[in-house]
């Protein structure tokens, strides 16, 4: 469990010791590494779901966790997690190119109270064989030429401005300036499925859509630089969406997206 911490309160001439718990880092990544393994293995007995309010949620559906894709054991080529220890959440992206079917993955686990040690929530975007731009091992290919390596504390990026940049990317379609409120690294790469884009701020959207991309949850990392939403890509679809964006030196390096096509 999360680190507990006292507070004493005065009423009435009376001490009363009231306990918090703290979501931690180390607890979030601890819940997503459980669910790595339940996805390796096939099996969900692992997995701390809460007995009383759990959701899984599947493409943007609500679906039965014992009949979905973490009943089958996937290898995985590479994953790779953040941790939101305000939302206390976590987000964690995984590419499988062997198999039947090849996966790209982001999935969004949320915990109640900020108690990791049970799952409340597990939202997840799993895109495949006929989605956007899809070819696994090519996604595989250049996230994993990518740097990850956390960002020092006096350089890391605010929380408000990784919302800012995440909200900003997915206004582009709606906001005839959103595309221009971003600040654009020039050594930036953006993979859209498969689809590599250097510089990030080349062939951008600039509004054409009446329609908001909606269906907004986020997972913001400031010690990574990035913050990942989770939503309906409205303004193109409706379609199952993950757009995960990193800011490194408060300028945006990589932008990744898991989009789903609508069948």
């Amino acid at each position: 469990m999360g680190a507990v911490f006292g507070t004493i309160a005065i009423l009435s001439g009376t001490t009363i010791f009231v306990s918090a718990v703290d979501c931690t880092r180390e607890g979030l990544l601890t819940a997503a590494q459980s669910y790595i393994t339940a996805q390796t293995s096939g099996k969900i007995d692992g997995l701390k779901l809460s007995a009383s309010n759990f959701t899984y949620q599947f493409n943007n559906k609500a679906a039965d966790i014992s009949k979905g894709q973490l009943s089958q054991a996937l290898k995985l080529d590479l994953n790779r997690t953040s941790a939101d220890t305000v939302a206390c959440a976590s987000y964690t992206m995984f590419i499988s190119t062997s198999g039947s079917k090849p996966y790209v993955v982001g999935t969004q686990i949320r915990h109640k109270d900020n108690n990791t040690d049970e799952i409340a929530i597990i939202d997840t975007i799993s895109a495949t064989t006929g989605d956007l731009f899809f070819n696994a091992k090519d996604t595989l290919k250049y996230i994993q030429a990518e740097d990850w390596t956390a960002i020092p504390a006096t350089g890391r990026p605010s929380r408000e401005l990784l919302k800012k940049v995440g909200d900003g990317y997915l206004d582009m379609w709606t906001d005839a300036k959103a595309a221009d409120s971003i600040p654009w690294g020039t050594n930036c790469e953006r993979v859209e499925g498969s689809k590599l884009t250097k510089p990030c701020g080349g062939s951008l959207p600039h509004g054409g859509s009446s329609k908001q991309n909606g269906m907004r949850r986020y997972v913001i990392d400031e010690t990574l630089g990035s913050v990942d939403v989770l939503c309906q890509f409205d303004s193109l679809g409706p379609w199952p969406d993950s757009h995960e964006v990193r800011v490194v030196d408060g300028k945006v390096k990589y932008v990744h997206t898991i989009t789903v096509m609508s069948k």
